[in-house]
């Protein structure tokens, strides 16, 4: 039997993704989370925390390739460093790694965690994939979600997104992690580049939705670099197919009773 490989965030947005496509195409999976999981065929689930690195060693024991998706708000840069310990111990011979667009241009703590993160990996010395991706329309959903439950919606004036579709993230990490480390691949984006304002209205509309829109500044450095664009990428991008618009559409006919 191969080598497992160790999924961390095997059971977030896009690790339930990415789970599934490794098995189909016959890999073992060995999925790494706080609480662990039900088991399944194939899949095998081990409790770690990448925060301290208990239990981290243990869970990448025998792993050929290392696929790193777990993140948050704060705390990427030490979870990435515990992860990368384990990595070599066990001599995997490849680590892939998500990281976000932006990661390098946009002064925001959360921003700089995740570039220290990527710098764990690239200096870890085990060969190495590290894709960014941009915001997930999951996210971009959420957002205009809690901001539309205002009466005035706020809109950050020049912040813009290119939301990607996650199940495409998904398939591409699979890629990147069954082919040869290929270091800082090209950004994967979605195909359109909307205006927060855009997002809400095409939100708004679709849900049945009417609320007044106001523009807000962003302020200081990091409100300079997205007005620029930081978190974008226009040129040289691998490009998701599917756009927000039908994103939308997909959720307006999900089953009575779905979030909105």
């Amino acid at each position: 039997m191969s080598a497992p490989i160790l999924v961390t965030g095997g059971t977030g947005t896009l690790g339930r993704l990415v789970v599934p496509l490794l098995r189909e195409a016959g890999h073992p999976v060995r999925v790494l989370s706080r609480r662990g999981g039900q088991p399944a065929p194939g899949v095998e689930h081990v409790t770690a925390d990448l925060l301290t690195g208990e239990g981290v060693e243990q869970a990448a024991r025998g792993a050929g390739v290392v696929m790193h998706l777990a993140g948050g708000p704060k705390g990427d840069e030490q979870a990435t460093r515990n992860l990368v310990r384990a990595a070599q111990r066990a001599e995997a011979r490849h680590l892939v790694h998500i990281s976000v667009i932006g990661a390098d241009r946009v002064p925001l703590a959360w921003l700089r965690s995740k570039l220290a993160a990527e710098e764990a990996v690239a200096g870890s010395g085990l060969p190495w994939t590290t894709l960014r991706a941009a915001q997930f329309h999951d996210l971009a959903l959420t957002m205009v979600r809690q901001l539309a439950k205002l009466p005035v919606v706020p809109v950050p004036n020049g912040l813009r997104l290119q939301p990607v579709d996650a199940r495409e993230v998904a398939a591409r990490l699979v890629e990147l992690a069954l082919g040869a480390p290929a270091g800082l691949v090209p950004d994967m984006a979605g195909p359109g580049v909307y205006g927060i304002a855009d997002l809400a209205r095409t939100y708004l509309h679709a849900f049945g939705k009417h609320r007044l829109l106001m523009p807000v500044p962003l302020p200081g450095k990091a409100g300079r670099a997205y007005r620029s664009g930081g978190n974008l990428t226009l040129d040289g991008a691998t490009t998701g197919k599917r756009t927000w618009e039908s994103f939308l559409a997909e959720k307006t006919a999900a089953p009575a009773g779905a979030a909105a």
